[in-house]
């Protein structure tokens, strides 16, 4: 029975659990129902700042190279930064 001078103290639970992994492997693969999708942004330096065009997302990277390529032939731009986006599916191995 608790001493009537700790009634207002916190119960401490005993039974505490302990969660232990065992280690697996994860291995990622595309998944084959999503499309990847491309981005590139103009990353020339001009005098003040760079130029921060951007492409918008396209479905292939043809659409990306010729996104590039009226950029370039418009501006002179040379410098462009690619961002390829893709849905992955992790695989856990076997548990070790």
């Amino acid at each position: 029975m608790p001493d009537s001078a700790d009634t207002d103290a916190p119960v401490r639970d005993s039974a505490r659990g302990r969660y232990r992994f065992r280690e697996y492997h994860v291995t990622t693969v595309p998944d084959p129902l999503a499309l990847p999708a491309f981005t590139a942004v103009c990353v020339t330096a001009g005098e003040e700042s760079n130029c921060g065009a951007t492409s918008g997302t396209l479905d292939t990277p043809d659409e990306l190279t010729c996104w590039i390529a009226r950029h370039c032939a418009q501006t002179g731009h040379q410098h462009y930064e690619q961002t390829v986006r893709a849905i992955l599916r992790a695989e856990p191995g076997a548990w070790q």
